[in-house]
């Protein structure tokens, strides 16, 4: 178990390193942030100054190797724009991104698996082929299409929820309903198809032949089995939830990181854009972390294989 641990932290050490580098390298391929945040009537001069004045008139190499021993330090620079600390200006939107992607997994996770699973109970009945016509409907839906649709019928034509803004808990309905659709039509239909492969198991056929009521053979039996590779899913969800506010947020005016991050982008601030990506890289590694983890600890035959 300590050797499955440690080749999982190894690879994901890797998987953010890769996103550093990446996230580097596209800033700075993007365009001189001098220009964009002076303006193209500035003197040459003072542009040379500020780029000297960041360091963005080094070499690309040196750059790169000033920000990773930076950011293994700790640091991780400060905003172009307003120059303040970017970890502090990331910190201070955290609360408000987490104020739509905990309610949005509440409804992921509160309505996705069990309409899978009662898709999966009634199998080719009118139910299942709703819960599956819902299902691809909410996860091929953009999200900037399903925000502006919301806006339209319940801000606009019923007035019954604003339309964009943070003040209420009212303001975050439709953010977050946004936000947890097509996570809900994800898991209705991976916990469906779960669920039917498990319910085709012999053990599952034995179990009901010796007597075991339907109902203690689906709590005994089928939910436990199915919720193995459910839990990897969740584990993927969990990690893009704070991906997925970006979108969200902007159509919203919704004042968390995933609007800020899309006005750095525009401004050029890279030590705040690299800060934002770092995080959101964080948390998709660490809960796929913590998925590999449980799913080792159910599955032994799984640390066996990665041992090796």
């Amino acid at each position: 178990m300590i050797r499955f641990v440690i080749i999982r932290m190894f690879r994901a050490l890797i998987t953010v390193l890769g996103v550093m580098t990446f996230a580097f390298v596209v800033l700075r391929m993007s365009g001189d942030p001098a220009e964009v945040l002076l303006g193209p009537d500035v003197p040459q001069s003072v542009i040379d100054a500020f780029r000297a004045e960041w360091g963005l008139d080094a070499p690309l190499w040196q750059q790169y190797l000033s920000y990773l021993r930076a950011i293994f330090t700790g640091d991780f620079g400060v905003s172009m724009r307003d120059r303040s600390p970017a970890l502090e200006l990331v910190l201070e939107r955290i609360p408000a991104t987490l104020m739509l992607t905990i309610p949005a997994l509440i409804l992921q996770l509160g309505l996705g698996i069990p309409a899978g699973i009662y898709a999966a109970l009634h199998r080719d009945s009118m139910v299942d082929r709703g819960v599956i016509f819902l299902a691809i409907l909410g996860f091929t839906m953009p999200s900037f299409v399903l925000g502006l649709v919301l806006v339209l019928i319940f801000a606009v034509t019923l007035g019954m929820l604003p339309s964009g803004g943070m003040g209420t808990w009212q303001h975050a309905i439709l953010p977050a309903v946004t936000i947890s659709i097509g996570g809900i039509g994800v898991l209705a239909r991976f916990s469906r198809s779960a669920m039917i492969e498990v319910l085709g198991q012999p053990y599952i056929r034995t179990a009901s032949a010796k007597g075991v009521t339907w109902g203690n053979v689906i709590r005994g039996h089928a939910l436990p089995n199915a919720a193995v590779p459910i839990v990897t899913i969740v584990g993927f969800m969990v990690g893009s939830l704070i991906a997925g506010a970006v979108v969200v947020e902007t159509i919203f005016s919704w004042p968390g990181i995933g609007r800020l991050l899309i006005v750095s982008v525009s401004n050029r601030d890279l030590a705040v854009v690299q800060c934002i990506l770092l995080l959101i890289a964080a948390a998709m590694v660490v809960s796929n972390l913590i998925v590999d983890l449980l799913y080792g600890w159910l599955d032994p035959r799984l640390r066996a294989t990665a041992a090796h």
